[in-house]
């Protein structure tokens, strides 16, 4: 049996066990000062003595940095790329040491197992929630904790980074803002800057906020929360991530069975079609346990993105020496393929090396994330070529 045919379900995998990083007066790109940072973060593997076998999962906009493994032997679920990562695997944790940390404002803000500051949290010279005070942050500033991170266990350098979707985002920030660091930069279903349609797009996801009377200005900590707004933005959020084939899959199900005269949307507006009931189930499961202000910070920041920071990307890109492979997914309408593709044709015409290798599957968006083992082989080659 080869590496490639192991399920990852039939490998023992230690148990993972979530740390705890603080900071203080960190600074934001935007030369703001949050007093008190704590993020968490989850390793997997071990980190040699030399220190320079080190992997860096950056994780997706609602995800966090739980890449692989389970807390417990009877968790039901397992990190998001655990069929990835772990002994034998593409990214494997005999060789490496792998690493990811959670978001600045990370989504999951009343998840258990995620340990972030964002506008949910406590301001210290108040002793109340930041709400809208809390400093806008971008994806630069979630790529300056993750260094402190590392550098806090003796880390200066990367083996590789590797991310999906917003992980992408700083994955590229990564080889061009730190360049030395970097030997290796996987982008997955990514973008190297927010160009005007995709800004546009992620400013639909924050508008149901907006508009629920609770959301009150980022201020409801203290009183009823905005979960309308936060259910419908994340329906948003799930449909832009699939495709019509899957939703349609979906609607041609028993269990939803789609029709366009069903009865109770025809004699009622404040009914819906069955579609739209699967989509708000799917929604309302995964707005228990996160923030609708936090929602606002990731997308402003994914919004903001641009690699290096700066005003020109291509002098940005000139600085990177990593070798670099683009992955993104044929049908995606979130991070859509000419995305990959510009980054990866402006790193070649300015002689740099880089691949790109494009996913398959009916999943759009998603297929980097639960469909990412169709590039497995592809990604061990790329990390472990010298």
């Amino acid at each position: 049996m080869t590496w490639l045919s192991m399920s990852s379900a039939l490998i023992a995998k230690p148990l993972v066990i979530k740390q705890r990083f603080e900071t203080e007066n960190f600074k934001t790109f935007n030369n703001q000062v949050i007093k008190q940072v704590a993020v968490g973060w989850e390793s997997y593997g071990t980190l040699n003595a030399n220190k320079d076998n080190v992997i860096l999962i950056t994780h997706y906009f609602s995800a966090n940095s739980h890449a692989a493994g389970k807390y417990s032997d009877d968790d039901p679920t397992s990190g998001y790329w655990d069929a990835l990562i772990g002994p034998n695997l593409a990214i494997d944790t005999n060789k490496y040491f792998v690493i990811s940390v959670d978001s600045l404002a990370n989504l999951g803000a009343y998840n258990e197992h995620v340990i972030t500051t964002g506008p949910a949290s406590i301001n210290p010279d108040t002793g109340k929630p930041y709400g809208l005070s809390f400093p806008v942050v971008t994806i630069r500033d979630f790529v300056n904790i993750q260094k402190l991170v590392l550098e806090s266990l003796g880390i200066k350098k990367l083996h590789a980074v590797i991310g999906p979707s917003m992980g992408s985002m700083q994955a590229i920030d990564w080889a061009t803002t730190y360049p030395k660091w970097v030997p290796r930069m996987i982008s997955i279903i990514g973008s190297a800057h927010s160009d005007a349609w995709t800004t546009a797009l992620i400013e639909q996801w924050t508008i149901p906020i907006k508009l629920d009377p609770n959301w009150n200005n980022g201020h409801y900590y203290d009183s009823t929360p905005p979960t309308e707004g936060l259910i419908a933005a994340l329906m948003f959020i799930t449909q832009d991530a699939l495709t019509p084939e899957f939703i349609n899959d979906i609607g041609s199900s028993s269990a939803v069975n789609h029709q366009p005269l069903e009865a109770k949307p025809m004699t009622s507006i404040l009914h819906s079609h069955r579609i739209v009931q699967w989509l708000r189930t799917t929604a309302t499961a995964r707005a228990k346990t996160f923030d609708a202000n936090h929602l606002l910070y990731l997308a402003r920041a994914s919004q903001l993105f641009v690699a290096g920071h700066n005003s020109n990307l291509d002098t940005a890109l000139s600085g990177i020496e990593a070798r670099t492979l683009f992955i993104p997914s044929a049908n995606d309408l979130l991070l859509m393929p000419y995305l990959s593709e510009n980054v990866h044709l402006s790193l070649k015409e300015q002689g740099k090396s880089s691949q790109l290798d494009t996913l398959t599957g009916n999943l759009g968006h998603l297929n980097g994330i639960t469909k990412i083992t169709e590039k497995a082989e592809k990604i061990k080659n790329f990390i472990e070529q010298e």
